[in-house]
């Protein structure tokens, strides 16, 4: 046939897939040459899928058919740095590569990049590029959500449909498969020990898919509020607080209103329900209106009070209350104590005060009513007995009462008492010596006359008369037998 040479019948076909094989061979025998030996078996991949982006070491095997797309796992091939995908350098370069032992690095050259086809390295370079991005993007905040106190809610899992096979933790610990509707959580009858972390994961994979941080509370109450002058005339403050907690952060706002100005107030900073206003006209017969709104995430509340400037006047108690014993007078107390210190002006605008006390022994307290002065003597004080003593103080035209002093505590003077131990026995003592050493009264003889005259006894008579009588039985005894 022409030009054509006849092909012999033991030639063996050559297959354009065994050409591109030789070719393969042909390109990485000359790059085999001085590469630094490690171990294949370490690698956790085919050699088939690394061959075509990684150098490998003399005598590693090949896949027979050469390296293709399909064969590059994504689950394996995304492994590989993905810093090191694309590079051109023409210095060796290194492609990191997991092993079950650590790390395996092998040298990756611009002859073997440029040898890689197109389809491995694009699955390649996507898969590394969304597990990096994956490892390395901060998680994703929780959900914050609050619920009322003793009402159901329902947990979704995110997007995940609703018979998607999930699980379900609070702060770590699994919670029980029948509290799932499907995927989404249902929790019955809230309590405050309900609150916490809850996160859904899927059930195979452990693959976090929403997080929710619950918050159990209750919505607020109208707030009490109240307002006080203590430093007159330079301003007052006002308080308020709640009448039950809410267990959940509430956010105040309080707006003073003097006439149809609003006022500033100040927060103080050491307590957080508390702010102060200045007065800006002293003596003003324009009220003030004050009114303080609450809100937390389940409700809201607000009250509101209105008051004359003079209405609010009320001093801080008097300070170091102390009460003494009068010396020499056993009913007498002294007692003294110091105007507030937070009273801005004592000489322009003067306290009056009122004091009382009673004995610790007894509940009914006496009162004394003093328009001027720091100092009180009590006189009509049981002897010896502990007394307590308190002070209030008020401006002396407008305004209420103080609250009471802290209680001083003393007790009247009494007079040493007397050794009258020591004085009973000394004179005993002498007595029953002098009787020891003294003659009985008995062995005194008393005259006849003594006994027939019409005067009445003596005390040594009496104790003489037995033995008196025991004599004259014996004399007439005696005569008798003369007889």
């Amino acid at each position: 046939m022409g030009g054509l040479k006849p092909r012999r019948a033991e030639e063996p076909v050559q297959s354009g897939r065994r050409r591109r094989r030789r070719q393969w061979r042909r390109r990485l025998q000359p790059a085999r040459r001085g590469v630094r030996q490690w171990d294949p078996a370490a690698v956790l991949a085919p050699r088939s899928c690394l061959a075509p982006c990684l150098r490998l070491p003399k005598g590693a095997a090949r896949s027979p058919g050469g390296p293709r797309a399909s064969e590059c796992s994504v689950a394996v091939c995304a492994r590989l740095d993905p810093r090191t995908l694309g590079r051109t350098d023409p210095r060796p370069s290194r492609a990191r590569v997991e092993t079950a032992r650590g790390h395996a690095w092998a040298p990756l050259s611009e002859e073997m990049a440029a040898s890689v086809p197109w389809a491995c390295c694009a699955v390649l370079a996507a898969t590394a590029a969304a597990v990096y991005t994956q490892k390395h993007s901060p998680q994703e905040a929780p959900h914050v959500q609050y619920e009322r106190l003793g009402s159901d809610v329902m947990l979704p899992c995110g997007t995940a449909s609703w018979d998607a096979a999930v699980t379900w933790r609070v702060n770590g610990t699994d919670l029980a498969p029948d509290l799932l509707n499907g995927s989404q959580l249902v929790l019955r009858s809230l309590e405050l020990g309900h609150s916490g972390l809850y996160a859904c994961f899927h059930r195979d994979s452990w693959h976090l898919r929403h997080q929710v941080l619950l918050h159990v509370g209750l919505p607020p109450r109208e707030p009490v509020l109240s307002c006080r002058s203590n430093t007159y005339p330079k301003g007052f403050y006002c308080t308020w607080h709640l009448p039950a907690p809410t267990y959940i952060p509430n956010t105040f706002n309080v707006t003073v209103l003097h006439g149809s100005k609003i006022m500033v107030c100040e927060k103080d900073p050491a307590l957080k329900n508390r702010c102060h206003i200045r007065y800006m006209h002293l003596f003003s017969t324009i009220k003030y209106k004050v009114s303080i709104s609450v809100s937390n995430a389940l409700g809201h509340n607000s009250t509101a009070i209105t008051f004359d400037e003079f209405t609010i006047v009320k001093p801080d108690p008097p300070e170091n209350v102390v009460a003494r014993p009068v010396p020499s007078n056993p009913r007498r107390l002294e007692v003294t104590w110091q105007t507030p210190s937070t009273w801005p002006d004592p000489e322009s605008f003067p306290l009056k005060f009122f004091l009382r006390y009673r004995p610790l022994i007894l509940d009914q307290w006496q009162h004394v009513e003093l328009s001027d002065g720091t100092a009180h003597t009590i006189t009509d004080a049981y002897a010896g007995k502990e007394y307590i003593i308190q002070v209030a103080a008020k401006d002396n035209e407008i305004g209420t009462w103080s609250d009471w002093s802290v209680a001083a505590h003393a007790t009247p003077w009494t007079e040493e008492p007397r050794h009258l131990t020591t004085e009973a026995q000394a004179p005993e003592t002498t007595t029953s010596t002098t009787s020891s050493l003294a003659p009985p009264p008995t062995t005194k003889i008393c005259d006849p006359g003594e006994l027939g005259s019409g005067g009445g006894p003596s005390i040594p008579f009496l104790t003489s008369v037995p033995v008196s009588l025991a004599l004259a039985a014996a004399a007439a005894t005696a005569n008798n037998l003369l007889i």
